[in-house]
């Protein structure tokens, strides 16, 4: 029996990362970027994670396209575009896939499935979440650096695709309410502005009570949003994610203790926020944080400090200007 045919549509980190563990299990093509797409052909791929796994393919073992046309004859298309190429990736890929054909967003935010099922009626689109954190420590080669299962909305379509993840070590965790999962990844996701801002590894600055007291804030706000719309998120964690806000805020000595798996990151992991801002890429900020301020509004209420941050992120991107833990608390703080 062939193997399946697999579409990696915004071959970027996590694309990159999920089509090469998929590689030895699936006809893989990797859509990208022309630069990605480039540093593909020059040095071929490299995936790892952090328990100790390790692949290289020469380029010639790989798939590689850069346009929608290269989706055409896919079984499966995972979509793993940034948010804000989601409508201009739906608009493309409309014009080629065939009627019945899978799509999965394993994308960041929470609007990016409603974009595709809207321009892709004629396709099956569900929702997946990557929990794990990809980074490109070395051009075309991708690290997981933390832990965590893709979670994929439970649907019948999926059954001939779940040995074929298990076995290449991404087992799928299936979920009904993929709206709760989406905005619980949303508020672990509101650290990836403030790692960019903090200039260190995650890990490093997770450490840190100051920058836990930030992230902590920014979700209070989140959570009220949320519960305003009467939207309960997932949990994602060992700890139920309204305890989140106030176990960040812990001492350093007593979190180390309850937390303990909150650090379980590789040392040099960062944010892809971070990587965006490094690239001089459009950062997803917009599709996170602002989210919140935007839910927040919806309901008569306010996200100031989520709203501070974008605003800290844009100055970001002409001035490149890190901030101390102590200082940005402050900085939030006064912003409510």
């Amino acid at each position: 029996m062939p193997l399946p045919r697999i579409a990696i549509y915004g071959a970027g980190m996590i694309g990159s990362y999920l089509g090469g563990r998929l590689h030895d299990y699936a006809q893989v093509r990797f859509i990208a970027r022309p630069g990605v797409a480039t540093s593909l052909a020059e040095h071929g791929l490299a995936v790892s994670d952090l328990h100790g796994y390790r692949q290289h393919w020469t380029s010639d073992a790989l798939d590689i396209g850069t346009h929608a046309g290269a989706a055409r004859d896919a079984d499966i298309v995972l979509v793993t575009v940034k948010s804000a190429a989601t409508a201009q990736a739906a608009h493309e890929l409309a014009e080629v896939l065939a009627c019945g054909t899978l799509v999965i967003s394993f994308q960041n935010g929470v609007r990016n499935v409603a974009e595709l099922r809207a321009a892709l009626p004629h396709c099956r689109v569900l929702a997946g979440m990557v929990p794990f954190n990809v980074t490109q420590p070395q051009p075309a080669c991708f690290h997981q650096g933390s832990s965590g299962q893709l979670i994929v909305e439970r649907s019948t379509a999926l059954a001939p695709l779940l040995p074929l993840f298990a076995a290449s070590g991404l087992p799928l965790l299936l979920h009904d309410d993929m709206q709760a999962v989406a905005w619980a990844k949303l508020l672990i996701n509101l650290n990836n502005p403030l790692n960019a801002l903090s200039g260190l590894p995650l890990r490093e600055q997770l450490s840190q009570r100051a920058w836990r007291r930030c992230l902590a804030l920014l979700q209070r706000e989140g959570l009220r949003a949320l519960d305003l719309a009467g939207i309960r998120p997932g949990q994602l964690t060992a700890l139920p994610t309204q305890w989140l806000p106030t176990v960040l805020s812990m001492p350093d000595a007593l979190f180390h203790r309850i937390a303990a798996r909150m650090l379980a990151i590789d040392p040099l992991a960062r944010s892809s926020t971070w990587d965006d801002l490094q690239a001089g890429r459009q950062t997803e900020v917009d599709y996170i944080n602002g989210e919140i301020v935007a839910l927040a509004a919806s309901k008569g209420s306010r996200a100031p400090a989520n709203a501070r941050v974008i605003a800290l992120i844009r100055e970001a991107q002409q001035t490149c200007m890190r901030w101390d833990g102590r200082s940005l608390l402050r900085e939030l703080t006064h912003a409510r």
